[in-house]
């Protein structure tokens, strides 16, 4: 596993529950107190293990964790970047989903050794507010964290959604997400190009 997964991880027990349930949870997964780097590569033994103890450590269950992962991933003022890179994916929420095909293509020009979920985004038939996304990668799991990042980034945008999670079929994990409303409320200001001035 990439080393900036692992990171991640830690970063988001550190930064919502202290440092001192980071370094509990990392006795409790026989992890390095200090943490992981983020541009080393992991066995992926090591991620199985810190999220194990992160559901032993917090007493939540696996999937509530994991989308709880992708809430801070887009919402913590420590990872501010990553919510701009994704807000360039549409000026819309709907925009923004149809656009989630691309994204691992995208964080590959960044990063190109990062192994990303591949992603696609399918309609329903007649139904211009539902889509459903398929989340294909070899370990279950990544769906629960685009949940929570989805279902941030819909209020980020002001839209009213239902996700659902719809389980794994062998082959992908499957979202639904019903688009109630493209403009329910106030969205976080974001500007696709930033402001600058001359000295």
């Amino acid at each position: 596993m990439h080393g900036l997964v692992n990171r991640a991880i830690q970063c988001f027990v550190r930064d919502t529950y202290g440092a001192a349930t980071w370094e509990a949870l990392a006795r409790e997964g026989d992890l390095p107190l200090a943490g992981f780097e983020a541009m080393f590569v992991y066995d992926d033994a090591v991620t199985d293990r810190m999220l194990d103890a992160a559901v032993s450590v917090l007493g939540r269950p696996r999937d509530t964790v994991l989308e709880d992962l992708g809430t801070y991933l887009v919402s913590h003022p420590n990872v501010e970047t990553l919510r701009r890179l994704l807000r360039f994916g549409g000026e819309t929420f709907e925009e923004f989903v149809e656009s989630l095909d691309d994204l691992p293509r995208r964080a590959a020009l960044a990063l190109p050794e990062l192994d990303l979920p591949a992603l696609e985004v399918v309609p329903e038939d007649g139904r211009d507010t539902e889509l459903r996304v398929a989340c294909r990668w070899p370990r279950a799991g990544f769906g629960h964290v685009l949940v929570g990042m989805l279902r941030t980034l819909a209020d980020d945008y002001g839209a009213l959604v239902l996700l659902d999670h719809e389980g794994w079929d062998g082959d992908a994990e499957w979202i639904r997400i019903t688009v109630m409303s493209g403009a329910f409320s106030t969205g976080r200001p974001f500007r696709l190009a930033g402001s600058w001035a001359l000295p």
